[in-house]
């Protein structure tokens, strides 16, 4: 089949788009540069590039040169407002679609209620990418009830992997935070460590999206979340950090605005805050009843590939 891949070169597209040209998809990556991918295959080789840029497009017409294409399946991976999906519908319901496959985020659910959480359990967003995630679920499930459009809505953990900054045990981007457990220095954690990340492989959310399409009518009007087997409070991902470093733990904890001052980078602070306020443990039984997913990667080798990747490339020393 003729797959069009959009963001194909990022975190998701790095490890997809050569499953899918190893099955034998002509595959198209549309991106708004041409970027080298994460991981390295002799796939991408065989990969058309299609440079468009979502952002700068005028209303819809991204939209309508991604339908010109023709292709079997989309895999949206970059669409972050309701309104462009809309007009991907729209634009995408005149041609021979089977598939199209929406990139949301677990963030799509908010604030924890029953846990493990569900695909449709209410979701309370907590900002506007979760909202406009959320609204794009609704939408496409409502196209498919009401016209068959062919919507499926993948819902992916804190993506991890070898090659960008990961979430640390603070619940931030700060990968600095990992040099201090690697220098054995001491860390705060905000609050008392309990909140809960859940970090997935890049390769185990491409098999949920891979599986999804192998699996397409069973995936047919569904959402299903791509996390690991298993999430991890803080207070535990320090210990695992420690460990892996060789270190003596030193983990001290403190009121949240406690942690603030100390820690003061803005940035941090907010990440961290809608980290730490989303935790939560979700389901993955869904797809691994309706679609075969079966996690490759555990959350700590996950974790500790990201970060042996940084001490190998020397982060540590330009940070």
């Amino acid at each position: 089949m003729k797959v069009v891949v959009i963001g194909g070169r990022g975190h998701i597209g790095s490890y997809l788009v050569p499953k899918l040209v190893k099955a034998g998809h002509q595959v198209l990556c549309v991106s708004r540069g041409i970027s080298n991918p994460y991981k390295n295959d002799p796939a991408w080789n065989e990969v058309e590039q299609v440079v468009l840029d979502r952002e700068k497009a005028t209303s819809g017409e991204f939209e309508k040169r991604i339908a010109a294409l023709s292709a079997d399946i989309v895999v949206d991976l970059i669409n972050f407002s309701v309104e462009s999906t809309k007009s991907m519908v729209e634009s995408l319901g005149s041609t021979n679609l089977s598939h199209y496959l929406f990139c949301s985020s677990i963030w799509a659910h908010g604030r924890a209620t029953n846990l493990p959480m569900r695909e449709d359990q209410p979701k309370y967003p907590l900002d506007e990418y979760g909202t406009q995630k959320l609204k794009s679920e609704l939408y496409l499930h409502e196209r498919f009830r009401q016209e068959g459009f062919p919507g499926t809505v993948i819902m992916p953990g804190q993506i991890s992997g070898p090659g960008w900054s990961i979430i640390n045990p603070v619940g931030n981007a700060d990968y600095m935070i990992f040099d201090k457990i690697r220098r054995g220095e001491e860390i705060a954690i905000p609050n008392f460590g309990m909140e809960t990340l859940h970090h997935v492989h890049a390769d185990d959310v491409a098999q949920v999206f891979y599986n999804a399409i192998v699996h397409r009518k069973a995936a047919l009007g569904e959402s299903f979340h791509a996390v690991g087997d298993e999430s991890i409070t803080l207070f535990g991902y320090a210990q695992a950090m420690y460990r892996f470093f060789g270190k003596d733990e030193k983990i001290k904890f403190l009121p949240w605005n406690e942690w603030c001052d100390i820690t003061k980078d803005k940035e941090h602070i907010e990440k961290t805050y809608l980290h730490i306020a989303r935790s939560g443990q979700f389901s993955i039984e869904k797809a691994k009843s309706l679609i075969d997913y079966r996690p490759r990667h555990t959350l700590l080798e996950t974790v500790e590939e990201s970060v042996s990747y940084m001490v190998e490339h020397k982060w540590f020393e330009r940070g």
